[in-house]
């Protein structure tokens, strides 16, 4: 038996490897919710399945959240890895985007709740934000390194403005919307040359190229909800969108026959923003060329969100997940 193989089987608590990238698992179905929400309030979809999507969204947050400060306290030197970690550290924003998109989700039914969730998230993020630029600089990071995950917690931020409409005032929301913006199209640039001139990304980090449409899909909607104004730009933000998804959907082959990683729920995510953001623009235009992308990319985000819900608890159950890596 290997040396590696000898420290696998080395009984251990689970709880030790519990990863931070299970956040991920409640931005995609809080995505998922806010889908919904938006489909009741301009197209009439039951609201008992944006209520349900909903509750079970926070109660993920609540479950993963509890076991997670449970490692803190039982595992501090693992998360100490996790957090000097030049990939895992930009996953621990993933706590803050989740806390927002349940502002987002909860703004109208429980507004003292989305406010407290909004603050928690929005001061969460900020520290998320530079400490993670800081790590950058002071650490020799090297270009494999990179990847679509580090738009989490440095564009991340072009969230927050839809988060705190009504609870924040637009001098702080112009404030974040600036640095995800900003650092979208400077991260960007570094991610394709990544892509393009050196090695291919591992095929467990694969699914993270799903991450790139997120930022102009969010970014869209995050503009209307500051200006009201489907201006020039708002459609450059939505085009991006969309060409990002049809781009990640022409490259299908590099994802079929990809082992299930926790990393599959970078799929769920940026299919609900693609999704808000072509329902808004729906709403916004009443063309029916966005009504029909509204449903065909609503049924795409549900098919994908249950696929990879049911992949999860499958390999939960064979005890999969939360294993030494």
């Amino acid at each position: 038996m290997s040396q590696s193989e000898h420290i696998k089987s080395i009984p251990s608590d689970r709880l030790q490897f519990f990863p931070v990238m299970m956040f991920a698992v409640v931005m995609g179905f809080t995505g998922l919710s806010i889908v919904f929400y938006k489909m009741h309030e301009v197209l009439y979809f039951p609201s008992i399945i944006v209520d349900i999507f909903g509750y079970l969204s926070l109660a993920l947050f609540v479950v993963i959240l509890f076991f997670y400060i449970k490692k803190i306290f039982t595992y501090k030197e693992e998360v100490k890895k996790e957090f000097t970690h030049p990939i895992r550290v930009n996953f621990f924003a993933a706590i803050s985007i989740s806390m927002l998109l349940l502002a987002i989700f909860f703004r109208h039914s429980i507004p003292l709740l989305a406010n407290g969730l909004f603050i928690a998230g929005a001061l969460l993020h900020f520290f998320f934000t530079f400490y993670t630029i800081r790590f950058w600089i002071n650490n020799n990071l090297e270009m494999q390194h990179s990847n679509p995950a580090w738009f989490i917690p440095i564009v991340g931020n072009i969230l927050v403005p839809i988060a705190g409409k009504g609870f924040a005032s637009e001098t702080i929301l112009y404030f974040y919307f600036s640095i995800g913006i900003f650092f979208w199209i400077v991260l960007f640039a570094i991610i394709l040359n990544r892509i393009i001139f050196h090695k291919q990304f591992a095929p467990k980090f694969m699914p993270t190229l799903f991450i790139l449409i997120a930022p102009p899909a969010i970014g869209f909607v995050a503009y209307i909800s500051m200006t009201s104004t489907l201006d020039f730009f708002a459609h450059i933000l939505y085009s991006l969108a969309l060409f990002f998804t049809i781009l990640v959907f022409v490259m299908y082959k590099n994802y079929i026959k990809i082992k299930f990683f926790i990393s599959w729920w970078a799929f769920t995510f940026p299919m609900a923003a693609i999704s808000i953001a072509t329902i808004l623009m729906y709403q916004l235009t009443h063309e029916n060329l966005y009504l029909i992308l509204s449903y065909v990319f609503m049924v795409i985000t549900i098919l994908v969100v249950l696929l990879v819900a049911k992949e999860t608890i499958v390999h939960m159950l064979k005890k999969e997940i939360c294993i030494m890596e």
